[in-house]
C-alpha cells in the first residue's frame, strides 16, 4: 500500500466533516464538545501529516500539534465545567434549553 499525503488528507477531511456534522446536528452539549474534539484531532492529523511529508516542517509541525492538543484539553475542561454547572441548574444537557438563562 502506498503511503501518500493524499490518504492522510482524505482521512482528515472525513474526520473533520463527521465532527462538523455532529456539532451541527446534535443538541446535546456533551456530544457537541466531543464533535469539536474530533474536529481538532482532524486538524492535528493534517498538521502531523504535513510535518511527515515536508522535511522543512518536521519540527514546527510537532510543536504546533502539541499546542493544538493543549488548546483542545483546555477547551474540553472549560466546556465540560460550563456544561456541568448549567446541568446542575437546569437539569438538561440540551443546548436549546440554555437560552432561557437570560430571563
Amino acid at each position: 500500500m502506498s503511503h501518500s499525503l493524499d490518504a492522510y488528507l482524505v482521512l482528515s477531511t472525513l474526520l473533520f466533516c463527521i465532527g462538523m456534522f455532529g456539532f451541527l446536528a446534535r443538541r446535546n452539549a456533551i456530544a457537541m464538545l466531543m464533535s469539536i474534539e474530533l474536529m481538532l484531532n482532524a486538524v492535528n492529523l493534517t498538521i502531523v501529516a504535513f510535518g511527515a511529508f515536508v522535511p522543512a516542517l518536521t519540527v514546527h509541525a510537532s510543536v504546533i500539534a502539541l499546542m493544538v492538543i493543549a488548546v483542545a484539553a483546555a477547551e474540553a475542561t472549560v466546556g465540560l465545567a460550563i456544561v456541568i454547572a448549567i446541568f446542575r441548574n437546569r437539569r438538561t444537557p440540551l443546548v436549546d434549553e440554555y437560552d432561557t438563562m437570560r430571563e
